[in-house]
């Protein structure tokens, strides 16, 4: 059948703006090698109009209900910043980036205006006292719903705000600015008064760095047991980077009413973690302790971890713990020693913490990997053992002396556990509530409900008689995705079904409104309705009453058809993928089209689990500009989210077969959307994210599948990850042989089709260093083969100004339609 032409889908939402930024750095390689920085191509561009109308559709308010569930607030956020935004002055330190103005961690994406929905009547207030252009990051909701902090940016600093939601009347809190380096710098203790981390009063000037180098900067190692240290971006290099981390992690802890009324106390400390107790009458507070390292992030720095009282007088030394410079290898490694103290969250001032056990080695012949441990204020009696776990400790949902609910994981096996525990009853043992693989999402319990206490703190919800708790999950199945409400009774041990989504929706369940279960909040999307939000009487026949009604984003992509497709592949796993038909249309009358197919590869101990479906055909159509979908906007067929599995059953491992069962999966789907009449074999493009632009390099360079690759923020030579990389976790001197043979680098001259990389100048994902697309791409260049590489100013691993992700679209659009769309002959390079 001949294949109609494509015909875009158009829309007059778009906008033609002129963009007069800094160009994104661009390279190209012809087919004869010759690299070229076209001179035609300075500035950003944008893409066709139909394409800048998706960027620019309007975005949906956040939802953020209440603790009494009977108000939620509504933040309105505009459009996507602008790189003038973007590319603010931003500190790299120790793994932290920082605006080095607000003193706060780099934030981009802010709330404009805020307003207040009654639930019962489902009627919404605008907030007023906000001034014009107000920047809204945090928000956080009083236990008694009455009040809502949040926090707001201005030139010189953060801001502490206040909402009255009777009044719907925000005003400003304090005139001290916050510190946000590292949270929010501040938390509700109670419903009138807020812990604050504040910048410090009269801090003198940092001197600026020398300019003359006063010597080398050295690092040294010391012989020792291997260790698995990861390669951290954003690493510490000088002595002025450690005292630029001290100048901006100086905080002085404080207290403020609502009304105002700021109380400091303590001294300034270099502090990265600080917790007040649910009764707010201690301080947990961890402050980092030089020398500082050049290759580990902050988080392992030597800390000392202190107690403090309300009135900033130190109570005690909890530990001191020295930088953790070696850390057992495996992904279930932990360092030795007290770790990961915290505050139980139904106690006024009880302190949490966990013990390793066998040096934090997996590899130890310890039956007890972590001892769970608590101690009350005033610590007069020996801390308590709550718990000895065989695994590693994951989570601790708490909710009473009776109750607690305590999950244990096994990376290297896939296996997890939760318990229940008696926290307040000695020599009570752990009762094992549920036991499953964690890539058995058909298995998955659900989560716990959890509840706002009188204290602020999240607490299990747990039913009048003490019996029973409930559990929301997304429902796995068969048939897809339908998320459900349980009751479980902890006695019994067994469930009630209260609600599971019905087809033609996707309903979750975001708030129960009363004891029984049996009235809630459900957020309510099908393929051609946004998410809104609808209360809904489970016991009553009338239809859930709708709170919100937003529209649809995009209405010119009305249309667009969905189906969860399933097929095998050569090996008989079962594979699942989402495939989209653009607006109007029609197979058997259009013939195949052009296609597009993004992926990202999943590990698996088992076939089974491999062949789960996932996700549900009945979500909404979100064409969002980060994935594939905006390609049917230009009329390509597009298949998102492919399985991909990677399967190591038993002792062997997943990455050992990695490059055939990816050329399995691949051809399995290309084998399925041809068979179905919508796919054009020899017009398709694969593309990914992040280890889905590693998965494209290796299907270019080992198959002839493709006309064309999209590889957006990737790594492609893992030996420049030698201390494992996703879920490996053996190094490169004990898998030398995987880490080569799966390396798209390595086989670099194989690559025949051709491949456009882009990439955030500015990466500070652990593993994908701008680096390797520039490596991979000289290396394509120097072969011969067609590629293009993107470098975007002051762009992450994620992009984030409006015109990157424009520029990006054009990008992917002309490659598309280069190599792709208007391609003859077969594919395999025969004509």
């Amino acid at each position: 059948m001949k294949s109609a032409p494509v015909r875009p889908v158009m829309s007059a939402l778009a906008l033609l703006l002129c963009l007069t930024q800094p160009a994104p750095t661009v390279q190209a390689a012809n087919a004869n090698g010759a690299a070229r920085t076209s001179q035609n191509e300075n500035g950003y561009h944008l893409p066709a109009l139909e394409l800048q109308a998706i960027v620019d559709a309007p975005r949906g308010p956040l939802f953020k209900l209440g603790p009494q569930r009977k108000t939620a607030l509504m933040v309105h956020l505009p459009g996507l910043p602008g790189i003038a935004d973007v590319a603010q002055p931003e500190l790299k330190l120790a793994g932290l980036r920082i605006n080095p103005r607000t003193r706060a961690a780099s934030h981009f994406d802010f709330g404009t205006s805020l307003s207040l929905l009654d639930v019962a009547t489902g009627k919404s207030r605008e907030v007023s006292g906000l001034p014009a252009k107000v920047r809204i990051a945090e928000t956080l909701w009083s236990p008694d719903e009455q009040w809502v902090a949040f926090s707001r940016w201005v030139d010189d600093g953060v801001e502490l705000w206040l909402l009255d939601v009777r009044k719907a009347q925000a005003r400003r809190l304090m005139a001290d600015k916050l510190n946000a380096t590292t949270s929010a710098g501040f938390s509700w203790t109670g419903s009138d008064e807020l812990f604050v981390r504040l910048v410090p009063k009269n801090q003198k000037p940092l001197p600026p760095p020398a300019i003359v180098p006063a010597g080398p900067n050295m690092v040294e190692s010391r012989a020792g047991k291997g260790a698995q240290n990861r390669t951290f971006p954003d690493m510490l290099k000088t002595t002025a980077d450690s005292d630029m981390l001290d100048w901006q992690l100086q905080t002085q802890l404080g207290f403020v009413s609502i009304k105002g009324e700021v109380r400091r106390i303590g001294p300034v400390m270099t502090l990265s973690k600080a917790s007040v107790s649910p009764d707010g009458s201690l301080i947990l507070t961890t402050q980092l302790r030089r020398p500082y390292s050049t290759m580990l992030p902050m988080d392992r720095f030597g800390q000392l971890i202190e107690l403090w009282d309300d009135e900033g007088r130190k109570v005690r030394t909890v530990a001191e713990r020295p930088m953790r410079e070696r850390i057992p290898s495996g992904n279930d490694a932990v360092q030795a020693g007290p770790r990961d103290f915290s505050w139980r969250a139904d106690k006024p001032a009880s302190l949490t913490w966990l013990e390793a056990q066998g040096g934090g080695d997996p590899e130890s012949h310890s039956k007890v990997h972590d001892v769970f441990m608590q101690q009350a204020a005033p610590f007069d009696h020996p801390p308590q053992k709550l718990m000895e776990l065989a695994w590693r400790f994951s989570s601790v949902q708490w909710g009473n002396d009776n109750l607690a609910l305590v999950t244990e994981n096994w990376s290297k096996t896939r296996d997890t556990r939760t318990w229940r525990i008696r926290p307040g009853v000695a020599d009570s043992k752990p009762e094992l509530v549920f036991s499953r693989k964690t890539e058995d999402q058909y298995a998955n319990p659900g989560n716990p409900v959890m509840t706002t206490n009188e204290m602020g703190r999240q607490v299990l919800r747990i039913t009048a008689d003490g019996r029973s708790i409930f559990l929301t999950g997304t429902g796995a199945s068969a048939e897809g995705d339908r998320p459900f409400l349980d009751r479980l009774d902890l006695v019994s041990r067994q469930t009630t079904r209260l609600f599971r989504s019905h087809p033609p929706f996707y309903e979750e369940v975001v708030g129960i409104l009363n004891d029984k279960g049996s009235q809630i909040i459900l957020s309510r999307e099908s393929n051609e309705e946004r998410p809104n939000y609808y209360a809904d009487d489970l016991g009553d026949p009338v239809p859930p009453r709708a709170l919100t009604s937003f529209a649809h984003p995009y209405p010119q992509l009305k249309g667009v058809k969905k189906q969860q497709i399933r097929y095998e592949r050569e090996d008989g796993v079962e594979l699942t993928a989402n495939l989209y038909l653009p607006p109007g249309y029609e197979p058997k009358r259009d013939g195949p089209r052009p296609t597009l197919i993004w992926a990202y590869p999943r590990e698996f101990k088992t076939a089974e689990a491999a062949s789960q479906v996932t996700g549900s055909p009945h979500r909404f159509n979100r064409i969002s500009y980060n994935g594939p979908h905006v390609m049917l906007a230009r009329g390509y067929v597009v298949v998102d989210g492919p399985g991909m599995p990677i399967i190591g059953e038993g002792k062997k491992e997943p990455n050992d077969s990695y490059l055939e069962q990816l050329k399995m999966n691949a051809e399995a789907v290309i084998d399925e959307v041809v068979k179905l009449g919508v796919t054009d074999r020899n017009r398709i493009a694969i593309g990914g994210h992040s280890y889905g632009a590693f998965m494209t390099a290796n299907l270019l360079a080992h198959t002839r599948l493709f006309r064309a690759g999209i590889a957006r923020s990737g790594a492609y030579n893992r030996t420049l990850t030698p201390f494992g990389f996703q879920s490996e976790d053996r190094n490169f001197w004990t898998a030398k042989k995987t880490y080569l043979e799966m390396s798209p680098f390595n086989f670099a001259n194989q690559v025949k089709d051709p491949i456009l990389f882009i990439h955030g100048e500015q990466d500070n994902n652990s593993g994908t260093f701008p680096m390797q697309s520039e490596r991979m791409f000289q290396a394509l260049q120097g072969l011969g083969i067609a590629s293009r590489l993107v470098m975007l100013p002051n762009e992450s691993h994620s992009y984030r100004a409006r015109e990157s992700i424009l520029h990006m679209l054009w990008e992917q659009d002309r490659w598309l339609d280069m190599y792709v769309k208007n391609a003859k002959g077969e594919a395999g390079g025969k004509d």
